[in-house]
């Protein structure tokens, strides 16, 4: 059984976007505030009438989010 739900959340242009590994979502947002919530309902809603066990996770999975931060560019000595 799967106690995370993980999501990836990268920068667009103009928005973040947040992809699930193990459940077809995805979301945007401008804000990471407006993401997180965003997450939170795209997640009630798939999840509705659902049986958690048979989709293979624990009754009450935590949320797990990864940001890719844009790559660091060290300065010269």
């Amino acid at each position: 059984m799967k106690s995370i739900i993980q999501f990836h959340v990268s920068r667009g242009d103009t928005h973040f976007i947040a992809e699930c590994f193990e459940l077809p979502i995805i979301t945007q947002a401008k804000t990471l505030d407006e993401l997180a919530r965003n997450i939170e309902e795209a997640l009630e809603v798939h999840l509705e009438g659902e049986n958690l066990l048979e989709l293979g996770f624990v009754e009450k999975p935590s949320i797990l989010v990864s940001f890719e931060l844009p790559q660091v560019v060290h300065a010269k000595a």
